[in-house]
């Protein structure tokens, strides 16, 4: 019977024509796509996983002598220089011209770009091979979303030339878009930083080129500088850091056109617990920028984490978009916004308050413990009532046992 196929036997032929290429770039995004079927079934630690195959494919096919198998083992070393083996591959005697030039780029720029809000940063990279037979000029674009914390999309193309010209005009016609030369030792902390969040994701981002293009990624980043010590991340204000941030807000213009610095009485404690929660919020971010708000930060707190982290009253549901429509128009004059930025945001809440209405009244989105807490709320209970909460305890214990 014939020997059953191994997954090293299926990548050798899925390079059976790696020597027809044309050069050592469309070489290496071939390696790096072969690669990506490896790093996208990982279950954890993807990067890690690519690199443990690439170790076991050098030693599986240390004795293959075809053109393309050293070839491909040529690729897969450059690609992955860490992996068991990978120092000791020699090109083979049928290598193709361009095989020298195999990961040996140098950088020719670094550039960053961005919204306004600070949702996301792309990060642009452009490289040449150090001889013209290595391939064209190229680009990396790296997409850094930091309100979930991780690179959401890499892409490695060209002509460099052209998508340079693109995001420069693109950013250019839009003013909620900035664009700037980027330092690329901080290039390379912040894309490798956030890919190693994305590479312990038990599921990646859907579409783009993540998983085809992550290991050329990472060969590409290898080339720029390392950062000098790491970049701390932002913490969480303390107590007196939040006790000052929010005097000054309710001394501010825009607290004082929503009212909010006349709140008097009964409605002055839910005023203070709305306040908390975006400051809450914002610390359940990496960056943890309690001025950060846009519109796609204010449809994550209003219309998922409050449901599931917060239990409110009447007063306090009716309380909310009010406080946050005046927090992010103070929070986007502080950092600078243009006022259609801040007018994007404002609208964007208005819209949501609906659908917050309806979320609150149906409680479809709270997490057990929070409807735990407002089934104790509902029913008279003060869950920070310790004698209380015993005492519901005990007379309802026949139908906790019950359920």
């Amino acid at each position: 019977m014939a020997t059953p196929p191994t997954p090293y036997d299926a990548v050798l032929h899925a390079a059976r024509d790696v020597t027809r290429l044309d050069s050592a770039l469309d070489a290496e995004m071939l390696g790096a796509a072969l690669l990506g079927s490896v790093y996208a079934i990982a279950e954890a630690d993807r990067s890690e996983a690519v690199r443990e195959f690439v170790g076991g494919f050098l030693a599986a096919t240390a004795r293959r002598r075809t053109a393309a198998a050293t070839t491909i083992r040529s690729v897969f070393a450059a690609l992955v220089p860490d992996a068991e083996g990978a120092a000791r591959v020699r090109p083979g005697s049928q290598a193709p011209a361009w095989s020298g030039q195999l990961g040996r780029v140098h950088l020719t720029g670094t550039w960053a770009y961005g919204d306004v809000y600070g949702d996301q940063t792309s990060y642009l990279a452009t490289f040449a091979y150090d001889e013209e037979a290595g391939g064209p000029e190229h680009a990396l674009v790296a997409l850094v979303d930091h309100n979930i914390g991780i690179t959401k999309d890499v892409f490695v193309g060209g002509p460099a030339r052209r998508i340079l010209a693109q995001v420069r005009q693109m950013c250019a016609a839009d003013e909620l878009t900035w664009f700037r030369e980027e330092d690329p030792a901080r290039m390379r902390d912040e894309v490798a930083r956030h890919l190693t969040i994305t590479d312990d994701l038990s599921e990646l981002p859907g579409e783009g080129s993540l998983a085809t293009d992550r290991a050329l990624v990472g060969a590409r980043l290898a080339v720029l500088p390392a950062a000098a010590p790491a970049r701390r991340v932002a913490e969480p204000l303390s107590a007196a850091g939040r006790t000052d941030l929010v005097r000054r807000f309710l001394a501010s213009p825009e607290a004082t056109r929503a009212g909010l610095d006349a709140i008097d009485g009964p409605e002055l404690a839910s005023l203070h617990f709305c306040l908390s929660l975006l400051l809450d919020h914002a610390a359940s971010f990496p960056d943890a920028d309690p001025l950060r708000w846009s519109p796609t930060v204010a449809g994550l707190f209003l219309l998922d984490w409050v449901h599931r982290r917060a239990v409110l009253d009447m007063d306090d549901a009716a309380m909310l978009p009010r406080v946050l429509r005046a927090w992010a128009r103070y929070a986007a004059r502080k950092r600078g916004l243009p006022e259609s930025a801040a007018a994007q945001t404002d609208t964007a809440i208005e819209e949501m308050v609906p659908e917050f209405a309806r979320l609150y009244s149906t409680g479809e989105r709270r997490s057990p413990a929070t409807a735990a807490v407002a089934q104790l709320m509902a029913e008279g209970v003060d869950p920070d009532d310790p004698a209380a909460l015993d005492a519901w305890i005990e007379a309802n214990r026949h139908r906790l046992t019950d359920d």
